[in-house]
């Protein structure tokens, strides 16, 4: 028999959001209905990719646009990615600044591979969205989650993050809007974060993936704040423009001071070896940007119905709390009998699957430290649906409530 080996590194991958499907799969084998509200999929639910991009790969496949196309993307695709981030979130980069990617994941992936060597550490929002823990991880670097505050609405806690930098630290991330927890950080937030950046040589990285989904106040781009930090931007079509299996995103880098042209040419590197993404979704991409923009405002309309029904129907459940969503489309509910009733955040998922056919992933997935004792789900479902869902988190509850009660 071939004698073979896997990698000590592999090994170690895991993604919450996914891993937990694999129970889900296991109890629809028995007929009981599952209510889906682990996966950020708007498209999932009841709602569509806009009419002018579906028809754009159509025609980007019936013309012959089936070949191969740049590594770094199309450069219509850059020019019309360059001219978005500058009309939306005031970030002035050119086309050359710009590189395509297989969605944001792809992105994250090429990024830590060109900044961590063994033992380097990056500075994560805790909890954070799992690949930036993983890849981390993957290449031999210890991922540091600063704490973000529930009682202040996720907000980061800046003197925890700037205790948490040494000499190894590499980069900081910023998630805003914040998947898991749905906060949006203000411009003094993230003014704070570069200041700190500035002060310590650092590299950022922004994953604004969610940036025209917010429910108050405006998102705040970091790159159009830091006038003399390096940023690289984390962005994609997944959300806002409603192409989630397109697997189409991009990376961007702000270079105010010439810092980065050796990582930016490294991941170019690694964009070669790849090949390049999907052509013809590439050409849809440009159509998305620079075509009708109506679908955003009504996306956002829709989703703030839903997470004001979400977030009330979840503060009325006797031993759940829920923090508000000002943007992206999760919650991040507390459970307060962890610790009790319920040993950990991943084992109340697991029962809660078990007997309501509810779905949420354990927020210890989204970081051991600050993630656990909570769960994430979706609002994406349309009211109806979320009713019945809450219907049976809440009959749940009672179901439990005489210890839950002693719990809390």
């Amino acid at each position: 028999m071939a004698n073979v080996k896997v990698t000590a590194r592999v090994k170690t991958i895991e993604y919450a959001i996914r891993d937990i499907i694999v129970h889900a799969r296991e109890i629809a084998k028995t007929g009981k209905k599952i209510f889906y509200l682990n996966i950020g999929d708007p498209v999932a639910f009841d709602f569509s990719t806009p009419p002018h991009v579906r028809q754009a790969l159509s025609k980007a496949v019936e013309e012959g646009a089936n070949n191969y196309s740049p590594s770094e993307g199309l450069p219509e695709l850059r020019q019309a990615v360059a001219e978005k981030e500058r009309r939306i979130n005031g970030v002035n980069i050119s086309a050359e600044d710009v590189i395509v990617t297989s969605g944001i994941s792809e992105g994250i992936q090429m990024t830590m591979a060109a900044l961590i060597d063994e033992g380097d550490e990056i500075l994560l929002p805790g909890p954070s969205y799992p690949p930036y823990i993983s890849y981390t991880k993957f290449f031999g670097g210890k991922p540091i989650t600063y704490e973000t505050v529930e009682e202040n609405g996720w907000q980061p806690n800046i003197n925890d993050l700037r205790r948490k930098i040494s000499n190894r630290t590499r980069g900081i991330v910023i998630i805003n809007p914040n998947n898991p927890c749905g906060a949006l950080y203000g411009e003094k937030i993230v003014k704070q974060i570069i200041d700190i950046a500035g002060e310590h040589d650092l590299l950022i990285l922004s994953d604004e993936i969610y940036d025209q989904i917010t429910y108050t106040e405006n998102f705040v781009s970091t790159a159009h704040l830091a006038k003399d930090v390096p940023v690289v931007g984390l962005n994609g079509f997944s959300k806002v423009h409603l192409m989630t299996g397109w697997r189409l995103g991009y990376l961007y880098f702000h270079d105010p001071r010439n810092q980065l042209q050796e990582l930016k040419q490294c991941i170019e590197k690694e964009g070669r070896i790849r090949i390049c993404a999907n052509t013809p979704v590439q050409k849809a991409g440009i159509a998305a940007l620079n075509g009708p923009q109506d679908h955003v405002k009504d996306l956002v309309r829709r989703l703030r119905q839903r997470r004001d029904y979400a977030w009330k129907r979840l503060n009325e459940i006797e031993g759940l709390s829920c923090a508000k969503p000002e943007g992206a489309f999760y919650v991040f509910p507390k459970i307060h009998a962890v610790g009790s009733k319920w040993k950990t955040d991943l084992e109340f998922a697991l029962d809660l699957l078990k007997e309501t056919g509810v779905l949420f992933v354990h927020g210890s997935g989204f970081d051991p430290i600050y993630g656990a004792g909570h769960i994430r789900g979706v609002f994406l479902p349309p009211v109806e649906t979320l009713e019945q869902a809450f219907n049976e988190v809440e009959r749940f509850m009672k179901k439990k409530r005489p210890t839950v009660a002693n719990a809390c």
